[in-house]
This record gives C-alpha cells, structure tokens and sequence, in this order.
C-alpha cells in the first residue's frame, strides 16, 4: 500500500488575470499562497517519503508552502519539465478573452478542451500526457510499487494526463473533469500502484 498525493499549484498571476500561462514562469497570487497553506494544513497527518514538482516557481512555490507546513521542508524534491504545464504555444501570455474575440469561441474550446488537437505552436493534452507518463513510469511508479508515500505539485494538465491513467479515464471524461488550485486529491494504491481508494482532501 502506497499514498500518492498529488496537488495543482495555487492560484498563480495569469489565472487571476485569464491570461494563458503554459511554460511561461509567473510566481502566486497572495490568494494562491493561501490555497497552498490550506493545502498543508489538510495535509498534515501525511509525512511523504519523496516529492516531484515541475521546474515552474508556481508548482514550486506551492510544494514548499505545503512541505513546510506538515514540517518536512527538508525533503528533497525531485522537479523535471515532464510535469511542466501544457505548452500553449502562440497562445501563451494572451487574454483568453481576447483570443475568443480572434478566433472565435469554438476554435478557442477545441484548442483548450479537445483532447488531440493543439493550439498553433504549442501541445495538446495528448502531447502533455506523451511527456508525463514516461516519467511516471520511470521515476515515480516504482516508489509507490515500494510503499514509499509521494506528493507531486503541477498543473492542470500534466495532472490531467496523469489522473487520466491513474483513474482510467476516457479522452472525453479527463476534458470534463476541473482540478481547482490549491486542491489535493489524494490516492490509495496497491503494490502494483493500481488505484484502490481516491478522495478529494
């Protein structure tokens, strides 16, 4: 039996502004600190054997936050760009709004909600999921498959493409589904990291 914690960062800059973030390294909101702090404080019966984070100061910051507040700041915490965010392409940094008025509604939804479909120059949840899994696979599966207890800060999508495998979602039902900021989920896992439990914390 394993723990897997995983956590999409809190509220950062470009949300509150609906900008499209992507890779782009935008820091927390004061709101987003708050959802983090939260974060821990809901997460302090756990102690993690590992962490994994993306390289993005959002994700980052929002682990630290949580690490701290369960008093495990000294865990060492692994970050790689396989957990970055999707890559939104030419679309990174712009107004969502203002990209509806461009484009159109519907382009902008399929590029947002369509599963294979990417934004010009950018990545589909499709490409994000072709990015994350291998590294699941290599880094962090054979931890849980260990009994060791994980916690992984990201974002929407890369967490997306992972819960995707974790719960055996559909294309259509991962699109459907909205991780809030600052939210954990937290899952039980057997010895060969299947999932037997999964509970919003």
């Amino acid at each position: 039996m394993a723990n897997l914690v995983i956590v999409r960062h809190g509220q950062s800059k470009w949300n509150l502004e609906n900008r499209f973030t992507g890779w782009v390294d935008v820091d927390l909101t004061d709101k987003g600190v708050e959802e983090a702090n939260n974060a821990g404080e809901r997460l302090k019966s756990f102690k993690f054997d590992a962490a994994f984070s993306s390289v993005l100061k959002r994700a980052n910051r929002t682990l630290d936050i949580i690490l701290k507040n369960i008093g495990q700041s000294d865990l060492h915490v692994e970050k790689n760009e396989a957990l970055n965010e999707r890559h939104y392409g030419d679309l990174q940094g712009k107004n969502k709004d203002e990209m509806r008025e461009e484009y159109g509604e519907e382009q902008v939804h399929i590029w947002r909600r369509s599963y294979d479909i990417a934004p010009p120059n950018g990545e589909s949840l499709k490409d994000t999921k072709d990015r994350v899994m291998p590294y699941y696979h290599e880094n962090i599966e054979p931890l849980l498959k260990a009994g060791k207890d994980i916690i992984i800060s990201a974002h929407g999508n890369s967490l997306r493409a992972l819960i995707m495998h974790l719960e055996n979602l559909t294309p259509e039902q991962i699109l459907a589904k909205e991780l809030p900021t600052g939210s954990p989920i937290h899952y039980t896992l057997n010895e060969k990291a299947e999932v037997l439990k999964a509970e919003n914390i």
